[in-house]
């Protein structure tokens, strides 16, 4: 589920305070700004409150600059860029005084958005800290309880339920009927909390109870939540009404037009229900691409906008004949220096590689054999004990023929021996023998034709790479469901890899010695490769190889 519900009460909150003083501003772009936000047009409202900030600034208007700042913030935050959601918080924070209580509500908002942003993050120190912060300037009742709401969902992600449910038990003390958004919500997070901490506990009559006054109250947010945490509760015990909240989930969140609870949705359907698998799959990878483009877009307009104010104010300040002259013998002064680092640098990289020339040159001859032991010999095996095990009734015929082909490959490791009159059909065959009944692997958009124009080697080197990929994910990935789509024009080929498995949480920590030899090998053939968190859990690994290049 989505952690920015409150933020749709931060920014009419904001809303109504911004008007007390906006008669006595001449700033329009303030004025344009918030017409934006009431049409819900945030990307233009954000380009305005951008405007806006940089007059106030001109004017020496802190809080009303802060207030710009706080304003796109929470908008970065909302489109999921955390870390620019994060940083625009953090500079608003110098412009306000937390010790006057008329600039409270401002405060209030923009820790709150520091506290949501730090949890997306996965930074819950951080987002603890300042969700307290949030409650120490809340003005009122209402505010206290979005912060304690907040705060309490932050130790139950965290697992500190014991601190999560005394939370809730207080927001459900405090509220003033069974019969608004608070109660519901505070209700359905506090029985999760204890389920969470005691397994033996039915969540189900008070999920049930929540589920019941949102339906009343028409509150389709709130349904959609309480659907999915009822099929979360079901998902291990009962699996037909599992689906059931599942299904309920996707159609409700396809109604509020939320593509993360619908990604959520299909993810859990997919799970439950293998015989739709196919179609739901397909849903759900043209979701998730349409998402991720969707937010791309997003935070590359938000660092246009950022580098295009840059610009203007650098170019004003060249405007001024002795900035000019200081950037310039600043400039000639690095040139020297760099020019002068990179002279020393060469010289000595030259006089150690002479050095060591002949050393190098057998540790690399050392390491391509390597290479080419753990491709031929070492992935070989464990694609036949694959092969093997996901089809038991495998006569012995194929398994000697595979023996065989194994054994020319390796005969002469010094050269490659995979056939080139049957690549194509190898190529497929080595995918699909990684799908099995408990993992599914699809190869979308294949054609023997798809290779045409391509040279024997980068063919190879695809073959091990993507092979490597996939004995990574039988070992390690714990996926239910992988895709491997091919797409070719004029100039490349495109290879996507998809799976809903654990991901990789610190890609260049986590980075082994697979990895590299995969992005070594694409790199030996002019192409590309990219290993990124799939947004909805799992890894993605794109792959392009230019058909132009001299090295296909």
């Amino acid at each position: 589920m989505k952690k920015l519900f409150f933020l749709l009460t931060i920014l009419s909150f904001l809303y109504s305070c911004k008007k007390e003083n906006s008669q006595n501003d001449t700033n329009q772009f303030y004025e344009k700004a918030y017409t934006f936000l009431e049409k819900k047009n945030e990307d233009s409202a954000y380009v305005y409150f951008d405007k806006a900030k940089e007059v106030f600034l001109k004017n020496e208007n802190k809080i009303k600059e802060g207030k710009c700042l706080i304003q796109m913030a929470i908008i970065s935050t909302n489109k999921g860029d955390y870390y620019n959601g994060q940083s625009l918080s953090t500079r608003a924070i110098k412009n306000f005084d937390e010790n006057d209580k008329n600039q409270f509500s401002d405060i209030y908002s923009n820790y709150i958005n520091l506290g949501i942003s730090s949890d997306n993050l996965r930074d819950y120190k951080n987002a603890i800290k300042f969700s307290k912060l949030a409650l120490k300037f809340a003005v009122d009742e209402s505010s206290k309880l979005i912060a304690l709401n907040n705060l309490s969902r932050i130790y139950k992600e965290n697992k500190q339920y014991t601190q999560a449910i005394k939370i809730y038990k207080n927001i459900i003390s405090r509220s003033k009927t069974q019969n608004n958004q608070i109660y519901p919500t505070a209700l359905t997070n506090l029985t999760t909390s204890k389920w969470l901490s005691d397994p033996s506990y039915s969540p189900e009559p008070e999920l049930l109870k929540a589920l019941k006054i949102r339906e009343n109250e028409n509150d389709l947010w709130g349904q959609n939540s309480s659907h999915s945490h009822l099929s979360n509760y079901f998902m291990n015990k009962n699996s037909e009404k599992a689906l059931f909240h599942a299904n309920k989930m996707y159609e409700i969140s396809k109604k509020i037009k939320s593509p993360d609870d619908q990604l959520e949705a299909l993810q859990k359907i997919i799970t439950l229900d293998p015989h739709s698998y196919k179609k739901f799959f397909n849903r759900y990878t043209t979701l998730a691409d349409s998402l991720q483009t969707e937010r791309n877009n997003s935070k590359n307009q938000f660092a246009l906008i950022k580098f295009d104010t840059e610009q203007i104010k650098k170019q004003n300040a060249q405007n001024k004949n002795h900035i000019l002259t200081q950037y310039i013998a600043i400039g000639i002064l690095i040139v020297v220096l760099v020019v002068l680092t990179l002279i020393i640098m060469w010289y000595k990289k030259r006089q150690k590689g002479l050095q060591q020339e002949k050393e190098i040159e057998v540790k690399n001859t050392q390491l391509k054999m390597s290479k080419k032991v753990h491709d031929v010999v070492a992935n070989g095996l464990y694609h036949m004990m694959i092969d093997v095990q996901n089809n038991p009734e495998m006569d012995k015929t194929k398994i000697l023929n595979d023996i065989e082909k194994m054994y020319e490959e390796s005969r002469d490791i010094s050269h490659e021996n995979i056939a080139e009159k049957d690549f194509a059909l190898r190529f497929i065959n080595m995918i699909t023998s990684y799908s099995s009944d408990e993992q599914k692997v699809l190869p979308l958009g294949y054609k023997e034709n798809i290779w045409e124009s391509i040279s024997y080697n980068t063919q190879l080197e695809l073959y091990y790479t993507l092979r490597e990929i996939l004995v990574n994910m039988k070992k390690h990935s714990q996926a239910k469901l992988a895709s491997v789509r091919f797409e070719k024009d004029n100039n490349n080929l495109k290879i996507k890899y998809t799976d809903n498995g654990i991901g990789i949480n610190n890609l260049d920590q986590q980075k082994g010695t697979g990895i590299h030899n995969t992005e070594n090998r694409i790199e030996s053939v002019g192409g590309d490769i990219t290993f990124e968190k799939n947004p909805t859990g799992g890894l993605i690994v794109q792959i392009t190889i230019p058909i132009q290049s001299k090295y296909v």
